[in-house]
């Protein structure tokens, strides 16, 4: 009996926290990775980047500004940032899946291929597809986080919701899932200790 009433509190905390580490499942929720668009932007829109696709110039580049950990690279132009934050956006840009976003138009970007472990580029590729950003809420705006690959040329659904467009009603439903949680918890409990 007592390992049990030690067992409750535990499953209650856990419980509770489910909902804190979960990953975000729709677009533009509110994320503890203040500093995510920051990375984003020094991931993927760089106005330093080499002029052409020479596989040369991109290994000096990758060597020189970091990255030999990450085989698969993506560069998009400076001048499209304000186009890429849209994809965060309703006009911009549509739900995908879990917190990704596809764009509604395509654009160019440079993907770099590196052999793993190693800064050897394997190709350097210009391509035109829609983008599937991560999008999270930062200082009151939701912004790209992530470039998730998109191998299979996917385009956004014709009747997809536009990025934002779960924005409250998603945190609602996060709310009631909480509190849903935390009632099961407690029952739990208190049906524990009456036994």
């Amino acid at each position: 009996m007592a390992s049990l009433r030690a067992f409750l509190p535990l499953a209650l905390c856990l419980l509770i926290s489910h909902q804190t580490f979960a990953k975000n499942d729709a677009p533009c929720q509110l994320s503890n990775w203040k500093s995510g668009f920051n990375t984003f932007l020094k991931r993927h829109l760089r106005s330093d980047t080499p002029p052409s696709e020479d596989k040369n110039q991109w290994e000096d580049y990758i060597k020189t500004h970091g990255g030999c950990d990450r085989p698969t690279q993506s560069f998009l132009p400076t001048s499209d940032e304000a186009r890429v934050k849209a994809v965060c956006t309703n006009k911009g840009g549509a739900v995908y899946k879990d917190n990704l976003c596809i764009s509604r138009e395509p654009f160019t970007f440079v993907t770099v291929r590196s052999a793993p472990g190693t800064c050897g580029i394997r190709s350097v590729t210009k391509e035109t597809k829609h983008l599937i950003l991560a999008c999270e809420e930062l200082s009151d705006q939701c912004l790209p986080v992530h470039f998730e690959g998109n191998p299979t040329g996917a385009t956004p659904a014709r009747n997809a919701k536009g990025c934002q467009e779960t924005r409250s009603s998603d945190a609602a439903a996060s709310f009631k899932t909480t509190w849903i949680w935390l009632l099961l918890a407690v029952l739990v409990i208190v049906y524990g200790f009456q036994r």
